[in-house]
């Protein structure tokens, strides 16, 4: 039998937008329908490059990530396989020994700063949200996040996202709003995300039921 094939669902935004806090909420609500993917793992390794030179890459602009790595997950788990999954260390900015093992599910939610850029996604991807958030907002949960998380400075913090966070953002972030299927604004609901997991749940079902009688 030919395994099904999952439905996709890209979350795109700024970073500190609230990306990873939606997925996550959605993949709660589906429950053992969704698997979530974060592009945040599928960033280049830099282990063969001295820290210091490390610590001047621009993780902000679209190259830092491994493309042919994340298509071909993609490929697997849309074809209905299992798939490994790279971990990314963003203290070290290097990839973890350790791969993880995803198995397909109906859904499968990613998400990450550049989700709806690239055309060879978009052919994939059945509904793609871009999360709208005012820089200052964006900024402060990115603070919080990498204080607590990553390792970093306040100062180092607030330079990066000056020089190259926000510019970046104007250039390869804010237009992927014009790819998305809907824009949702700060400051939505949880009643909101339990009326998208409705929605997604619905439009896997009608999804599943097209597949099936395309290959009957």
């Amino acid at each position: 039998m030919k395994p099904r094939a999952p439905l996709l669902v890209a979350i795109a935004g700024g970073s500190g937008s609230g990306k990873t806090w939606l997925a996550e909420r959605l993949e709660r609500a589906l429950g053992r329908q969704a698997l979530r993917l974060s592009l945040d793992d599928f960033y280049r390794d830099r282990s063969r490059i001295a820290p210091a030179r490390r610590a001047r890459v621009n993780f902000d602009h679209p190259r830092a990530i491994d493309w042919n790595c994340l298509r071909s997950v993609l490929r697997r788990l849309l074809s209905g396989h299992p798939a490994r999954v790279p971990c990314y260390d963003f203290a070290t900015h290097c990839r973890r020994r350790q791969w993880r093992t995803l198995h397909p599910k109906p859904i499968v939610l990613l998400d990450g700063l550049w989700v709806l850029r690239r055309r060879e996604l978009r052919r994939w991807i059945a509904l793609g949200l871009y999360l709208d958030c005012p820089a200052e907002i964006r900024f402060r949960r990115r603070l919080t996040r990498d204080l607590a998380a990553r390792g970093r400075t306040r100062a180092s913090v607030r330079e990066q996202f000056l020089r190259m966070v926000e510019p970046m953002h104007a250039r390869f972030v804010a237009p992927q709003q014009r790819r998305a299927d809907l824009v949702l604004q700060h400051g939505f609901s949880e009643e909101l995300v339990l009326k998208l997991a409705q929605e997604l749940r619905k439009l896997s079902s009608e999804f599943q039921a097209s597949n099936s009688r395309r290959h009957s």
